[in-house]
């Protein structure tokens, strides 16, 4: 098991598609069906709408009368989506955009959405900031990712496998694994400084579970999407041995019982500020 072999875009769209977005997409989206407003009309923005599954549900929900324009980084994703929104004659538009630096005018937006579930923690701020920048004043602006102890299961294993492989000078990436995940009153805060008002949050904690190390290991959540951020520091010719030592203790840690990731999906929304 390696993840050298990156996959290319329309790979990981496929894989986004078929196993991402209908399970771990699916808990973040449930969380802003059932908390976000959505207006009877005018212009709303999805930012990382990945393959299009949720935005297409919204815009049903919406109605014609409320434009929906959505955005992401792998150009692949769009495809998919631009396809389902044809087969549904759902008027959607989707472009490419960096999510942390968007190409739209300021105040522009009467909702806007942003999903940084897979958004690397160092981008969330920024990713946050634009989505304030161009949402209209008054305009509702909603962000889904995980929060403080999310993955705490996985980053006990992880610290104990770097620790027994001799790769003690890693264990401080874990701690820092564990300390960038922002606690909820972090990102509350966070949106009270760009000028968010009425800020709210809602947090559920979910479960994903594996029938063994292996499985664990090799699912396209954890194998492509999640181990990047975790592993970025490891030198490449140390993995495969971290990765069956991982493997070892999960099926140690889990007893013929599956081993659960949890992982706690948070949802802040709030109002852009007149003032702002």
């Amino acid at each position: 098991m390696t993840t050298t072999n990156k996959k290319s875009d329309k790979e990981l769209a496929f894989l986004q598609d078929l196993f991402i977005a209908p399970d771990w997409g699916e808990r973040f989206a449930e969380l802003i069906d059932e908390h976000v407003k959505l207006p009877k009309e005018g212009e709303a923005l999805y930012v990382a709408a990945g393959t299009g599954g949720h935005a297409l549900a919204l815009h049903e929900r919406a109605g014609e009368k409320l434009e929906l324009l959505c955005v992401d980084e792998n150009p692949e994703c769009l495809e998919l989506a631009r396809a389902k929104a044809t087969a549904t004659n759902e008027q959607i538009t989707f472009d490419t955009a960096q999510l942390d630096n968007l190409d739209f005018k300021n105040n522009r937006f009467d909702l806007v959405i942003g999903n940084a579930s897979l958004v690397s923690r160092q981008r969330v701020r920024k990713m946050f900031s634009e989505i304030v920048r161009v949402a209209a004043p008054g305009a509702t602006i909603a962000l889904t990712l995980p929060t403080a102890s999310s993955f705490g299961e996985f980053f006990s294993i992880y610290w104990e496998a770097l620790h027994n492989n001799g790769l003690i000078d890693h264990e401080s990436d874990v701690e820092q694994l564990i300390t960038e995940l922002p606690t909820v009153s972090d990102v509350e805060q966070l949106a009270e400084d760009e000028g968010v008002d009425d800020v709210e949050s809602w947090t559920r904690i979910e479960e994903f579970d594996f029938e063994s190390g292996e499985q664990f290991l090799n699912s396209p959540l954890v194998a492509e999407f999640l181990m990047h951020d975790w592993l970025a520091l490891v030198p490449d010719d140390k993995r495969a041995a971290l990765f069956s030592e991982i493997s070892r203790l999960i099926n140690e840690e889990r007893h013929e019982a599956e081993f659960a990731l949890s992982v706690k999906a948070t949802l802040v929304v709030g109002q852009k500020a007149h003032s702002h």
